[in-house]
C-alpha cells in the first residue's frame, strides 16, 4: 500500500479536514511546501511520543468562523500541548496568534519561519524552524 497524503482534523466542532502530502516537495507554491513540511515533522513527533511514552497524541489545526486560523496544535492525552503558525518569511507575528492566545487553553504558541530571527512577545516565539526542531523542553 501506498501512502500519498493525510489529512489532520480541527481542534474543535468544525467537519473540515486538510489534505497534506507526505512527499512535501511536490507541493509547488513555496508557503504551502513549508507547510506541509512543517506538518509532517510535527505528525512524526506525534508519532514518536505515542511510540515511545504511550501518550495519545493528535496533530489537529485550529479556525473559527471568521477564518482566524492557527496551521497547527499538538494534544497530548487530548489536552492542547502547544500551537504552531508557519510563515515563510520572518514576518511580524500573526494576529490569530494574539487571538487564540487570549482565548483558548494553549499553554504555548511558536510562529515558525525559515529565516533566521528568534524573539518571544507575550510568552508567543517566533524562531527559525532549524531552531524549533532543536527544542529541548517542547511540552
Amino acid at each position: 500500500m501506498i501512502y500519498y497524503c493525510y489529512r489532520i482534523a480541527p481542534y474543535g466542532l468544525q467537519k473540515y479536514v486538510q489534505l497534506y502530502l507526505w512527499d512535501w516537495a511536490e507541493v509547488e507554491n513555496p508557503g504551502a511546501r513549508f507547510e506541509n513540511m512543517v506538518a509532517s515533522h510535527l505528525l512524526k513527533y506525534c508519532h514518536f511520543h505515542e511510540d515511545n511514552y504511550g501518550h495519545k497524541m493528535e496533530l489537529r489545526f485550529i479556525r473559527d468562523v471568521d477564518l482566524r486560523e492557527i496551521d497547527f496544535v499538538v494534544l497530548k492525552n487530548n489536552r492542547p500541548l502547544f500551537a504552531v503558525e508557519c510563515k515563510t518569511g520572518e514576518r511580524k507575528i500573526s494576529p490569530h496568534l494574539y487571538y487564540y492566545k487570549k482565548r483558548t487553553s494553549i499553554p504555548q504558541f511558536y510562529q515558525v519561519h525559515m529565516g533566521e530571527k528568534d524573539y518571544a512577545d507575550q510568552n508567543i516565539r517566533v524562531l527559525p524552524f532549524s531552531t524549533f526542531c532543536k527544542l529541548e523542553k517542547i511540552p
